[in-house]
């Protein structure tokens, strides 16, 4: 059963919902591997547990949408 993690920080749950679609469909695509046997995990992660740079993603979600 092919395995499928993306790691991330907060997501809503339209984001979620489409990742596990296109990338389970894109997979099988690729593979030819039924989708029915691919499992997708979504490993979320505080957006205040996360940095790049020395700042928070809640710092550069908050400094993108000025």
């Amino acid at each position: 059963m092919p395995y499928i993690k993306f790691e991330s920080g907060e997501l809503s749950e339209e984001v979620k919902e489409r990742l596990i679609k296109e990338l389970t469909d894109v997979s099988a695509d690729i593979t030819g591997i039924p989708k029915e046997l691919f499992f997708v995990v979504i490993d979320e992660k505080d957006d205040t547990s996360i940095a790049i740079g020395g700042k928070t993603v809640k710092q550069l979600k908050e400094e993108l949408a000025k």
